[in-house]
């Protein structure tokens, strides 16, 4: 993995899609009461994602200390379901994904990981264990009086199925990855109620869904191109 080639592969439209969604993440954390970090993993959290639509592996490696910032963040809130969800599910997941990519790439010495089609047996895995995952996390959650319950268990499975396909390398883990940031923009936006200083997640969290439709789109492009050649 070269840093340099990681950013030098980024288009213009990638630049300019990264720049406004920091800018946008940037203003949003003035709002109300500053909080540094949410304003900090916001801003790692959006970088990353532009990287994994490229299907680079500093996305990956991003994503752990997203994830990290964000637990300590969840935890000021006593949104115990996204702490655990992010330490013991979303940073280990990241972790496992670097490591398999980097085992796949694209074409020996380059940044692109390889594709790959999900098979419909690892589909039918991915639902039993988010099954078992969910029903294990609610009464977990329930038993430490975890702040919106229902919402943040929901999070929990999108949260599941999106690291599943993202370690499989499949397109399909962007379309999971949106559907957990509509599921975190209704959790912060109700948590913004009572601290303004947490709009900034909300605006974040509509920045991660921007850039993950453009992540599926980018992906399905790159598995087309790549299985033509």
């Amino acid at each position: 993995m070269n840093l340099i080639d990681s950013v030098k592969r980024l288009s213009l439209f990638e630049v300019l899609l990264w720049a406004v969604s920091a800018v946008s993440i940037a203003v949003s954390g003035f709002i109300g009461a500053f909080d540094f970090m949410s304003l900090a993993a916001s801003l790692i959290g959006v970088t990353a994602l532009i990287f994994i639509a490229k299907g680079d592996v500093l996305g990956q490696i991003l994503t752990i200390v997203f994830s990290l910032l964000y637990a300590v963040v969840s935890f000021k809130l006593r949104y115990y379901g996204e702490m655990i969800t992010y330490l013991a599910m979303t940073a280990p997941m990241a972790a496992l994904s670097a490591v398999t990519w980097l085992k796949h790439p694209y074409k020996r010495g380059e940044n692109e990981v390889k594709i790959a089609r999900v098979s419909r047996e690892k589909l039918i895995v991915m639902i039993f264990l988010a099954i078992i995952v969910t029903a294990a996390f609610y009464f977990v959650l329930k038993a430490f009086s975890n702040a919106r319950l229902v919402v943040s268990t929901i999070s929990i499975t999108t949260s599941f199925m999106a690291s599943y396909l993202t370690f499989c390398r499949s397109y399909l883990y962007a379309l999971a990855y949106a559907a957990n940031d509509v599921v975190l923009i209704i959790l912060w936006s109700m948590a913004s109620f009572s601290e303004p200083a947490y709009i900034s997640m909300v605006i974040c969290f509509f920045m991660f869904f921007v850039n993950d439709i453009y992540g599926f789109i980018n992906w399905r492009r790159l598995y087309i191109r790549q299985n033509k050649d």
